[in-house]
């Protein structure tokens, strides 16, 4: 009973779609490069026409808390999450007119809802939608942006960005504690959402 109850929460944490066609590709904001990337592999290939990264900074810090991995590569002086991950995109092949901008948004419910506005202001409608995030987070990211757009058809694409997956996540403190920490954090911000 145990291993399955282990099963239900890595289950559910962990959502992981097939790319298919889209209207636009979400990356919700944050200092790691890899989802970035992972976008622009899917926008050379074709699955949709833009990409919206989102983010200005944490909330928690007050300002951007730098690049996280990969710094060699892209490491820079950024202003907010979004200006680097712009640069991301850029530096794998998304010219500037395929990229989106928002860069207010300090968590991630205001990277959905903030989305939001930058696809209306811009004509866009989204019926289907690819959403890049980091594969622990992928369950709260997709909750948020479900929110956000409610009659849009979302496509989970994550990425394992510090060597948490959903095979080895409880087999590392580390990854148990991430991984329980998002549980509780989808817990509590969706009793915060069901007020609104």
């Amino acid at each position: 009973m145990y291993e399955k109850f282990l099963n239900y929460f890595t289950d559910y944490i962990f959502v992981k779609d097939e790319p298919q066609k889209a209207d636009v590709i979400f990356v919700p904001g944050n200092g790691y490069p890899q989802m970035a990337a992972h976008a622009a592999e899917l926008w050379k290939e074709g699955f949709a026409p833009y990409v919206l990264p989102s983010g200005r900074y944490s909330t928690v810090l007050g300002h951007f808390a730098g690049v996280q991995d990969l710094a060699e590569q892209y490491g820079g002086n950024y202003e907010t999450e979004w200006e680097f991950l712009r640069t991301v995109l850029q530096k794998n092949g998304v010219p500037e007119n395929a990229v989106l901008r928002e860069d207010e948004a300090t968590f991630t419910w205001q990277n959905a809802l903030f989305s939001r506005k930058v696809t209306d202001q811009a004509g866009l409608k989204v019926k289907k939608a690819i959403l890049c995030c980091k594969n622990y987070h992928a369950r709260r990211a997709f909750m948020y942006y479900q929110r956000a757009y409610p009659e849009t058809e979302f496509l989970v694409c994550p990425c394992s960005v510090d060597e948490i997956t959903k095979e080895n996540w409880k087999l590392t403190q580390h990854g148990i504690d991430e991984v329980l920490a998002e549980i509780k954090r989808i817990i509590s911000q969706f009793q915060i959402m069901m007020q609104k």
